[in-house]
């Protein structure tokens, strides 16, 4: 409960109450004793918050969230549409046709701006919001302390008086004052500006103490850099010191990506070659004596049919889509950027805990200095001898065994040396009754160790557990049972090779030690008693083989970096496939290694400054790199690669802050199948805008050469726009869907510069519009010299031609080397359902008077059917033979 006449009010509220009573203000909670904390905010250091307590504070605070960016209104979204050049053109062509007095033509041609705008006013909302819908998977989570036991929960439940356990790597989720705090510094430069991590202690500060300079608090939006604390809620959501400046919190990703900002930028400068095109037509066509509206109406439309309108709208829905793909697969995309990026990967550093392996550690081994225990042979518990080990192994954690049978919290190696204690009937909880955690010295990078330090009776217990070297080379006795004796050299090196042995049995070791003394301010890693080894078998994954066979087959290579020892790194390497018998294992990542790295397939005993100088030496080479992270240490290597890929379960919020993709099941497959999309986006990205393109240059080659010849218009303006409308959108978004080739990891990356249009694809777009092109000529030919049809026969005939021609241009999208019948557009069911509506679309105008007599068209009869089908099946069928051809060379080459 809350302190007598203490009550909590809503974040946006200045917290004063009737009564007169007020939670402590933000200025001066820094400077309360810890004692008085949990008191002045009614909650229990030990137990927390009841639930029935934090629903009542949930309901007069409101969740723990500050709105980071607005969210894009459907209005903003509808002008956003408007403001586009095709709008200005259409608007354009409206006026001219109101101004000849031809209501008929402005009023298709509303209706063709309103179908335009809906188009891309529809796909672009549903992109929108399925990018905001992402956003809300990669909610943060954190430690709190409630009914007594430590749970795992949603950042955005806390309230005020929650009781938070941080440590490095953790993102602040609240405005917290610190009640115990162990070797902490935090990263404040968003908040305060500081750039160097600022040291923190629970002890209170002067009253007028300024915001750097209140040591006692952590601040939402900052993150932890070293050590562990707990600290108690002292304001959530907009009442955070973060909430109060907004210019902290805007700190969204740009909206595009830079393929989404190449092809906006392709599609503006298609419109200034477009227009001027446009315009010298239209010159044209009056100086040879045709209708100045007619010409300056069909330039305009001829504008507005060649501009590639679609390609940014289709682009995003596809990133989108994919972004959707991959979060199914648990790979969450935070940066648009990393899409594009994914499938040009040539190099993946990988760790090896819970990426390559199960990460459901179990204590395998203990070696002692009395002989070897196998936990699983005997089945029955630890032997006494090693409840001294154990005894130091349960009291040298940060994790928890949850609540009843309930899965348990904190490092899974951690949660393993809990079990193991159980077998030994050490419970840590009842340990710590009788001898209390006094301090605690969280693991740090640079000494690889963690402490703890316990009330022994008169004196105290410091538990030391961390890497074999490191703590065999801090101690200088070891222990037997209750006989110690001092830790000679040849000692020091027998137990080296019982680390080789355990690691080359693919185990995972820690090592343990101890030291009596009397004041609990000593140095916790010094002159202590070594107590012996700690194997952990953590088992490889099942799918990771095939996933490592898949990226040899893309021309990816694995290779694994990781803290461990070298024996168990390549006992596991070898496991999965990764490492083979010529492969190097190196220990550590010195420098000069850029002309050194071929034939390296594990790099152990990494530290996280040597991972930043690997990902450097790779990207040198001119490879592009996807690293893995899971640590506060691992945030600049993950900043550095080209893709950034932090673990969402085990990560640490630093690491996910800098990454660019999250695992949510840490697995490595998940990796393989974000690239394997990466490549399907990029290909059906480029699919579809080859297509657009295609067909787009089609209709101005018709029109302009029908212009420079002085024939009369093959095609009118309401038929262009109308063209456009149809086939530009619903085989293009139907391309956009596509699945990708089976294939497609059987082939190398791209390289990341390649741009989405080369030469190879703007030759076939040449290609396909010229056959298009010719058929549809070639067909107006046959109908006015050959049938001698009448004016309106033959331009439907032309509209028709030109209209499923670039219906059937989607089956030339297949790729180089498919099968023309079996192939992934074919397989896609999608470009069937838009053959089946755009066929529907462009031959019932024809067949209903009304609307046929606005677009200028008449029903068509057999005669004209018999032309109008082989006519534009014409170019399908030369395309595709001169693929085949072309195909079978390509084999012949490689034979």
């Amino acid at each position: 409960m809350l302190e007598p006449g203490l009550t909590i009010e809503p974040a946006s509220s200045d917290s004063r109450v009737a009564s007169g009573r007020t939670i402590p203000r933000m200025e001066h909670v820094h400077a309360l004793p810890i004692e008085d904390v949990p008191r002045r905010f009614g909650t229990s250091l030990h137990a927390g918050l009841t639930d029935a307590e934090v629903r009542q504070r949930l309901a007069r605070v409101g969740p723990n969230v500050i709105a980071t960016k607005e969210r894009a209104s459907a209005l903003a979204l509808l002008l956003h549409q408007l403001a586009s050049p095709v709008a200005y053109l259409l608007a354009a062509a409206c006026a001219l046709s109101l101004y000849f007095g031809d209501w008929q033509e402005a009023t298709a041609i509303v209706v063709v701006l309103a179908v335009n705008t809906g188009l891309g006013f529809f796909t672009e909302l549903r992109a929108s919001r399925s990018v905001e819908g992402l956003r809300a998977l990669g909610t943060r989570s954190a430690r709190v302390r409630r009914n007594g036991h430590t749970r795992v929960l949603a950042a955005e439940d806390l309230v005020p008086g929650d009781i938070v356990l941080v440590e490095g790597g953790d993102a602040v989720p609240a405005d917290i004052r610190l009640v115990e705090a162990s070797n902490l510094s935090a990263d404040e430069s968003t908040l305060t500006g500081e750039s160097v991590p600022v040291d923190k202690s629970a002890d209170p500060v002067a009253v007028d103490a300024r915001l750097a300079e209140r040591s006692s608090m952590l601040f939402r939006g900052t993150l932890v850099t070293r050590g562990s604390a707990t600290g108690v809620v002292v304001a959530t959501g907009s009442g955070t010191e973060l909430g109060g400046v907004a210019r902290f919190v805007e700190q969204a990703e740009p909206d595009s990506s830079p393929l989404e900002r190449r092809l906006e930028r392709l599609s503006g400068q298609m419109v200034w070659v477009v227009l001027t095109l446009a315009v010298l037509l239209a010159g044209l066509g009056v100086a040879t004596g045709k209708d100045l509206r007619l010409m300056t109406e069909a330039s305009i439309a001829l504008a507005v049919a060649a501009i590639p309108e679609g390609l940014p709208i289709v682009a995003t829905l596809t990133l989108a889509r994919g972004m959707w793909r991959m979060a199914r697969r648990n790979a969450l995309i935070e940066r648009l950027s990393a899409v594009e990026t994914l499938g040009a990967t040539t190099v993946i550093l990988t760790d090896k805990t819970g990426t390559l392996t199960e990460n459901r550690m179990t204590v395998r081994r203990l070696l002692l200095p009395s002989g070897e225990v196998d936990l699983l042979e005997r089945g029955s518990g630890a032997p006494v001898e090693a409840e001294r080990l154990l005894r130091v192994a349960v009291l040298c954690n940060d994790a928890s065994m949850g609540e009843g049978s309930g899965e348990g919290s904190g490092d899974p190696m951690e949660q393993a040396l809990l079990r193991a204690g159980g077998t030994a009937g050490l419970d840590r909880a009842a340990i710590l009754r009788d001898h209390p955690l006094v301090r605690r010295h969280a693991f740090d990078a640079a000494t690889r160790m963690m402490a703890t330090i316990h009330a022994f009776g008169p004196r105290h217990l410091i538990a030391v557990k961390g890497a074999p070297e490191a703590v065999l080379a801090a101690s200088r006795r070891t222990g037997d049972g209750e006989r110690d004796r001092p830790l000679d050299d040849a000692t020091r090196d027998l137990w080296r090779h019982r680390v080789e042995d355990l690691g080359a049995r693919g185990l995972r070791v820690i090592a343990c030690a101890e030291r009596m003394v009397d004041e609990a301010g000593s140095h916790p890693f010094e002159e202590l008693t070594f107590l012996g080894l700690v194997g952990l078998e953590d088992p490889a994954r099942e799918d990771v083989p095939e996933a490592v066979a898949a990226c040899r087959d893309a021309g990816i290579r694995v290779i694994m970096v990781t803290g461990d020892h070298a024996v168990t790194a390549c006992s596991i390497a070898r496991a999965i496939g990764l490492a083979g018998s010529g492969d190097r294992v190196v220990e550590g990542a010195p420098g000069g290694l850029r002309d050194g790295l071929e034939g390296i397939s594990v790099f152990a005993r990494v530290s996280p400054a040597e991972k930043l100088s690997l990902v450097r030496s790779y990207q040198e080479r001119g490879e592009v790199v996807a690293m893995t992270g899971d640590g506060v240490n691992d945030a600049p290597a993950l900043k550095q690669a080209d893709i950034g890929v932090a673990m969402g379960r085990r990560g640490t919020d630093v690491a996910r802050e800098a990454a660019a993709m999250v695992l949510l099941d840490d697995a490595f497959p998940t990796i393989v199948g974000a690239i394997r999309e990466g490549r399907v986006i990029f290909d059906n990205i480029r699919r579809f805008a080859a297509y657009l393109l295609a067909c787009n240059l089609s209709e101005v080659t018709v029109v302009g050469l029908a212009v420079l010849m002085a024939l009369p218009l093959p095609i009118l303006p309401l038929q262009i726009l109308y063209l456009n409308v149809v086939t530009d959108v619903f085989p293009a978004f139907a391309l956009a869907m596509g699945e990708g080739r089976d294939d497609i990891l059987e082939r190398p990356p791209r390289d990341p510069g390649e741009p989405i249009l080369g030469r190879p694809q703007w030759a076939r777009i040449a290609l396909h519009a010229t056959v298009m092109t010719a058929a549809t000529l070639g067909a107006l030919a046959v109908a006015e010299f050959w049938l001698a049809l009448d004016r309106a026969s033959a331009v439907t005939v032309t509209f028709l031609t030109l209209a499923f021609a670039q219906l059937w241009q989607v089956f030339n999208m297949r790729a180089s080397g498919t099968k023309p019948f079996r192939n992934e557009v074919t397989r896609n069911p999608w470009v069937w359902a838009a053959l089946f509506l755009c066929t529907v679309l462009l031959v019932g105008p024809a067949y209903a008077p009304p609307v046929g007599a606005v677009l200028g068209l008449v029903p068509p009869d057999l005669g004209m059917w018999a032309l109008i089908l082989p006519a534009s099946f014409a170019p399908l069928l030369i395309v595709q033979l001169a693929q085949i051809s072309a195909d079978a060379r390509k084999r012949a080459g490689q034979a």
